[in-house]
């Protein structure tokens, strides 16, 4: 199949830090091209992938200060896109509502994933493209009050080979947190976790500007240097180092997660996952398995050492089987040729690049 991939553009494929949509994007892109697929990646110019990469702007927009309307460029790459839409097969869009316009607009398929949440605002755009074609990173981010065209849920997947295993924790111990310092992820809990068990803490992640005031007021004032730290942004080798030594990390979101790819980056490290149960907490973790499902934070803090029991071999075996990008690749095929399928009920036609290949 001629397949485009539409990427945001704040930060590069794959992402150098945090970015969990474009580390799904980098993962998918690349399996595709590697299974035969004809794949143009639409994304910042400092990507890095297989596929043919096709740009408006040179480097991801977050590193770029002179850049001051981020709409304009986004809205530049969609224009790009479309106009060449006969091109493709199929479109596959990861900008949220963004793509629901322009799509409407052409007849080649777009399929779009649903990375986010859905709000006031973008529930307007969603219900003006209800019929459009929509997969779900879990089954708790669906809203089926909108009426939205769910053709799928594919789990974000992982190379899981990329991530070391850590078959025991490291001495001595600590907790570990990773993601953005926002409210909605919960790091507040963490330390209040962290400081009612007396355990050590180690902290990991960006600080957007909307999240600034927060940081300074309800995280900064806590971070000693000694039980609670905060070690900066993390790439890869450095996530994978810090969620692999510890006992246990935390997942004390305050939001329906969508999917939250850290809790299988940490499982993947071995390490068994403490969460809230909201969103796709429970899709993800196997309570009593490979983490523990929590109502609040004195639970989480009872969690601890029963998490320290668990088979931390078994944990990434799980990971392997449910969330290795093998599997995502293969569910997003799937959609693929289910959107080809109907299009060629409808128009009585393939474009003659289709490849039905299965799984």
């Amino acid at each position: 199949m001629k397949i485009a991939q539409i990427a945001p553009l704040w930060e590069r494929v794959p992402p150098q830090t945090y970015g969990g949509i474009e580390l799904v994007v980098a993962l998918l892109t690349d399996e595709l091209v590697r299974r035969g697929h004809e794949v143009t990646l639409f994304a910042s110019g400092d990507s890095i992938t297989e596929a043919k990469l096709e740009y408006i702007h040179p480097r991801a927009l977050r590193l770029d200060s002179t850049v001051k309307e981020y709409y304009i460029y986004e809205m530049l790459q969609l224009g790009r896109v479309y106009e060449r839409a006969d091109e493709f097969d199929i479109i596959h869009s990861h900008m949220g509502c963004a793509a629901l316009p322009y799509a409407k607009m052409v007849k080649t398929p777009t399929i779009h994933t649903l990375h986010g949440i859905f709000t006031p605002d973008n529930e307007k755009m969603f219900a003006y493209a209800k019929d459009q074609s929509y997969v779900s990173i879990s089954n708790a981010q669906r809203k089926p009050e909108l009426g939205l065209n769910c053709v799928a849920t594919v789990y974000n997947g992982i190379n899981v080979a990329s991530y070391k295993f850590h078959p025991t924790p490291e001495e001595p111990p600590y907790l570990a947190f990773l993601g953005r310092l926002s409210p909605e992820k919960g790091p507040h809990h963490a330390i209040e976790i962290a400081k009612k068990s007396g355990w050590c803490l180690k902290m990991a992640g960006k600080i957007d500007v909307v999240d600034a005031a927060y940081f300074e007021q309800e995280i900064k004032p806590h971070i000693d240097g000694e039980q609670i730290q905060y070690l900066g942004e993390a790439n890869h080798f450095q996530k994978n180092a810090m969620l692999g030594g510890a006992s246990a990390m935390l997942f004390p979101i305050t939001w329906r997660e969508p999917f939250g790819l850290v809790m299988v980056e940490s499982m993947a490290a071995g390490t068994p996952v403490i969460a809230i149960n909201l969103g796709s907490a429970p899709e993800v973790i196997t309570h009593g398995e490979t983490g523990f499902l929590c109502t609040n934070v004195e639970e989480c803090v009872s969690a601890i050492d029963k998490a320290l029991k668990l088979d931390r071999y078994a944990i990434r075996e799980n990971v392997s089987k449910r969330f290795g990008v093998q599997q995502m690749v293969e569910g997003y095929e799937a959609v693929y040729r289910q959107l080809m399928e109907k299009r060629f009920a409808s128009n009585g036609h393939l474009h003659r690049s289709f490849i039905s290949r299965k799984p």
